[in-house]
């Protein structure tokens, strides 16, 4: 009974910490499938966090700093969309930039909302427990006792994987990412598109910054993302930017990050800066292991202008 309880939590906590990851991965994977390269999903993260946190710690209602949480996610995701889209900007500079401001600025505003560098205990979103599914071992706990982020993001795969491969919006935003100029010529707007999945990239990713404010830690602190962005790019690019893929590489990561937390409590004779390490890690065995095997969109990172602009 005691290995079924070990493993119903070390799954459950896997989940939890995947969720920040496969939110922002998702975010990423429609930006980067218009051809727009998304560097800046950890300073989405870090803001939806901070907004989020802000939000809920004056007005006491989450619900509320999810709604600014995703308002601020987009205007980040707008700024990324403008400098790369109509400015031209190289667009892992811009991305790169974006993370810098993030983690510069929300400090800076969490020593003058908070009075300090974090906040204390906000109130969160609680769990939904479904009657009956929830007392079923392992997967009652795991899939029928979360909180409204979890089911979100089951639905968000689903809808994202009907969305890319069965509509004709999917098959433009994909048309967009490899072919921009045969997508121009068939009437498409391609600034349009880049502009509308940049923004949504924002949005996602900043659900993943609400959730460790308003759901895992409940608290916010400066640089509180550590990393998580670029943890989801590498699952973006494991996952081939596939939605289900993705998502499944995020929770293998949340996996991983979890068991350093179980050996690290376990008080194994292990430095624990080597096993803090172990996710990114990880990470970097899974892009060297998918070297040349993962095939990013064509005209992902590539400017384009009805003139044909190709610099960058």
């Amino acid at each position: 009974m005691n290995n079924l309880n070990f493993l119903s939590d070390y799954l459950i906590a896997s989940l939890n910490l995947a969720v920040p990851l496969a939110f922002a991965a998702l975010g990423g994977m429609y930006s980067e499938r218009s051809g727009v390269l998304n560097i800046a999903l950890e300073g989405m993260l870090l803001t939806g966090a901070f907004t989020s946190a802000a939000a809920t710690f004056y007005t006491g209602n989450p619900w509320l700093g999810v709604i600014c949480a995703l308002i601020a996610g987009g205007l980040v995701g707008l700024l990324h969309a403008f400098l790369c889209v109509t400015l031209y900007v190289n667009q892992l500079v811009s991305g790169l930039a974006i993370n810098l401001v993030a983690a510069g600025l929300t400090s800076f505003l969490a020593r003058l909302v908070f009075n300090g560098t974090n906040t204390q205990r906000l109130p969160g979103i609680e769990p939904i427990v479904i009657p009956g599914l929830a007392n079923i071992p392992i997967l009652g706990a795991m899939l029928f006792q979360q909180d409204v982020f979890v089911y979100l993001l089951i639905t968000l795969v689903v809808t994202s994987i009907y969305f890319l491969f069965h509509t004709s919006f999917g098959l433009t935003l994909r048309a967009v990412g490899e072919y921009p100029q045969a997508a121009a010529t068939a009437g498409v707007s391609v600034s349009r598109v880049r502009y509308g999945a940049v923004v949504l990239s924002g949005c996602l990713a900043s659900l993943g910054g609400a959730y460790l404010t308003l759901v895992q830690i409940r608290f916010f602190t400066e640089g509180m993302s550590a990393g998580k962005g670029f943890i989801a790019i590498a699952a973006l690019i494991f996952g081939r930017w596939h939605p289900l893929s993705t998502t499944l590489a995020c929770f293998l990561f949340g996996a991983t990050e979890a068991l350093q937390l179980r050996i690290q409590a376990f008080g194994a004779n292990i430095p624990y800066q080597f096993l803090a390490m172990l996710p990114y890690a990880i990470a970097l065995f899974a892009l060297v292991g998918l070297a040349g095997k993962s095939i990013p969109p064509q005209g992902l990172g590539v400017p384009y202008s009805p003139e044909n602009r190709q610099d960058n």
